[in-house]
């Protein structure tokens, strides 16, 4: 057994009879006590629950001038100790959940891309309600800076790892989302980027004849390929954007890429289509996340 374990153990042989002079003591101790026979919480912050032990000591043992400051610094102490296990609980909850997602996507076939993004979703809801608990805790420790800045550095850091799988999450998402598109279609996806719109299928120039507002029949395979992703990846919406020096035909191509998408099983309500002049003729289909 460790020095810090044996330390730990005393204290907790000691602190009920030590504390029984003092209500406060007794409060605090109490709440030490809870989180010792907590199985989920016991196993982490060792050294702070001893401190905190130590502080309520200090309390029970104090001379009434004293008492004020030893009570401030003991509800310190177990403040840290129970916020510390907590956020090692919680780190050790975010990694049981990455393993199980890790085993989840090692069998990359089209029901595994539904659980995929449902665990996505998940993992993005788990994280809101981590981000609002780590902002209350924040709030909760500007009384005491000094005292917990370990605490809100250590939830800074489960964010921070939190919103690094959750981006992973998603571009696994898209990944799989992609290859179950082409797979079902036979066709290929064109270049794509990302920016504050969604993500951006630039329509390769064939894909009209010159002049002309209907699809050839690649540009029709390449449509349908880019809808069975819309619909792979649960996009809530797709814009289809063209421009080119003829406004009208720029807007009859709109048109006829919103049809292709719809034939695709893209919701009609869910696409919108617009055609402008300016250089160059091209045709973008935008894909909005969620």
């Amino acid at each position: 057994m460790s020095v810090l374990g044996l330390a730990l153990l005393v204290a907790l042989a000691t602190a009920p009879a030590a504390a029984a002079d003092n209500p406060d003591a007794a409060r605090l101790s109490q709440r030490l006590t809870a989180l010792d026979a907590d199985p989920q919480l016991n196993p982490f912050a060792a050294y702070e629950r001893l401190a905190a032990r130590q502080a309520v000591d200090t309390l029970n043992q104090a001379a009434k001038r004293d008492r004020a400051a030893a009570l401030y610094v003991a509800e310190r102490r177990v403040q840290v100790a129970e916020a510390i296990a907590r956020s090692d609980a919680m780190q050790r909850e975010i990694d049981r959940l990455d393993r199980e997602r890790s085993e989840l996507l090692v069998e990359a076939s089209r029901q595994d891309a539904a659980r995929a993004r449902a665990e996505t979703e998940r993992l993005r809801l788990q994280a809101q309600m981590q981000a609002e608990e780590a902002e209350r805790l924040r709030v909760q420790s500007e009384a005491d800076a000094a005292s917990l800045q370990d605490v809100e550095t250590a939830l800074k850091g489960v964010a921070g790892a939190q919103t690094a799988r959750l981006n992973a999450a998603r571009d696994r998402q898209a990944k799989l989302a992609r290859e179950e598109a082409e797979l079902t279609t036979g066709g290929k996806l064109p270049s794509a980027k990302r920016d504050s719109r969604g993500e951006v299928f630039a329509l390769p120039k064939d894909s009209f004849g010159s002049g002309k507002a209907a699809l050839s029949g690649g540009g029709d395979t390449t449509v349908k390929t880019v809808a069975a992703y819309a619909q792979a990846s649960s996009s809530p919406a797709v814009k289809v954007e063209a421009t080119g020096s003829d406004a009208k035909l720029a807007q009859r191509r709109a048109e006829a890429v919103r049809d292709a998408l719809v034939a695709g099983g893209v919701p009609a309500g869910k696409v919108q289509a617009s055609g402008r002049s300016g250089k160059g003729d091209r045709v973008d289909v935008v894909v909005q996340s969620k």
